[in-house]
């Protein structure tokens, strides 16, 4: 049994969040044996609380801290649990574990999600500058390699004119130093 939920989800006070919850099991749902919870953690050392319990149906559990702003979404037959929890609260964040258990699977699998409510939506972020800095570094990096080659060929192609001109004088004239051809280059 594999429960999959998303780690953390952000939501905007008093906004609805959908909690999403889903398994693989290698065997049918059967509404009978098929168990879930879901509860709500405030911190991490504290206790869970059940809120949610599907047992053959979908039972509520009315905690004080939720009232009626829990809704199931989720189709166990295909293998979704998910709730909808509506009016997001600053003191609904927290961690919510899903508990699935589906005979004849013998492990209960689990996962958690970590709620975090904010209290203004995030700036959106505008990558324009990114991009622009980017690009000129990119730029100005290619342009520096760019001349880098060129010096380097215009140095070798130097250098190999030396070593040319330099092959030429020894093969034209080698001499005894007084202008004389020396005699084995006769």
């Amino acid at each position: 049994m594999e429960v999959m939920a998303p780690p953390i989800i952000s939501a905007l006070n008093g906004t609805s969040v959908k909690l999403s919850c889903t398994f693989n099991s290698c065997y049918k749902v059967e509404n009978k044996q098929f168990s879930l919870n879901w509860t709500y953690q405030e911190c991490k050392n504290c206790s869970e609380e059940l809120f949610l319990q599907f047992k053959m149906k979908i039972m509520n559990k009315q905690l004080d801290r939720f009232g009626n702003r829990v809704e199931f979404t989720g189709n166990p037959t295909k293998n979704d649990v998910s709730f909808t929890l509506n009016n997001v609260q600053l003191e609904d964040e927290g961690t919510y574990n899903c508990y699935v258990l589906n005979p004849p699977d013998r492990q209960r699998g689990h996962a958690s999600i970590s709620l975090k409510v904010l209290t203004e939506e995030p700036p959106k972020r505008d990558s324009t500058v990114a991009v622009i800095v980017g690009a000129s570094v990119g730029g100005f990096l290619a342009v520096v390699i760019l001349v880098l080659m060129v010096v380097k060929c215009v140095r070798r192609k130097k250098q190999q004119r030396l070593n040319t001109d330099d092959q030429k004088t020894e093969e034209e004239g080698k001499t005894d130093g007084e202008g004389n051809p020396e005699e084995g280059t006769k």
